[in-house]
């Protein structure tokens, strides 16, 4: 199978709404075929967001708390529960037309675990699937959450990564409304922080092999010129 070109852009930390944007600007030239595939790597500042399946009930406080608090509140057209998304979490977003070959949601699902679950053995951690759940789970506990949608065989949204997360905002939520099961991060695991870049450098050969993509890593103003070009 020939790689598919990706272009791989750290943003560092921006605005779930700016990312939210920049998302469907480049879906929506996507599905035009006017747009190459795309892998979005950031941080966002402390944020909650409620999926399609979100249940009221599992977030913890109400929205005034989490006005007080600085914490965005958005509900998206993901798939999933609720998450919290903050500094120090690494958050991925794979644009991508899925070719022939690889038009399963949930084969997309399961490579996308794959790809973290590489990551993660790359720095010692011992990381893999739990039955009947998403994401990437440790022995101490879940360590990447996943919500997608896919439009017209076009994915958007993706996985967020804790790496030096603070832990106690999830205190607010239920965990992709998962009651009894425990939150990590890989500075808990590896009990050391971890430069954020250095992590998002780390995944694009991941990503690449897992996803048969050649990646590209290129900045935001290349980027926008190309889709401004669209």
């Amino acid at each position: 199978m020939t790689a598919v070109e990706c272009l791989a852009v750290w943003l560092g930390r921006v605005p779930f709404s700016e990312a939210l944007d920049l998302q469907m600007r480049i879906c929506e030239l996507k599905k035009r075929g006017n747009a190459p595939d795309v892998l979005l790597l950031l941080e966002h500042p402390p944020t909650i967001t409620l999926g399609r399946s979100a249940l009221r009930e599992h977030l913890l406080v109400d929205e005034a708390a989490l006005m007080r608090r600085g914490i965005e509140l958005h509900h998206i057209d993901r798939g999933g529960d609720i998450t919290y998304h903050g500094p120090g979490q690494l958050v991925g977003y794979p644009l991508l037309l899925l070719e022939n070959g690889e038009r399963d949601v949930r084969g997309y699902m399961r490579s996308l675990e794959q790809s973290l679950i590489d990551l993660l053995g790359g720095y010692g951690v011992d990381a893999g699937r739990e039955d009947g759940y998403t994401g990437v789970w440790t022995p101490g506990g879940k360590v990447a959450a996943m919500g997608v949608h896919i439009s017209r065989w076009v994915t958007s949204h993706g996985f967020a990564l804790n790496v030096n997360t603070d832990l106690s905002y999830y205190d607010l939520i239920v965990p992709c409304g998962i009651r009894g099961k425990s939150v990590t991060s890989m500075r808990a695991l590896l009990c050391r922080p971890l430069e954020m870049e250095e992590v998002a450098s780390r995944y694009l050969p991941v990503f690449g092999t897992v996803f048969h993509r050649s990646m590209t890593p290129v900045d935001r103003d290349f980027l926008e010129n190309i889709i401004g070009r669209s």
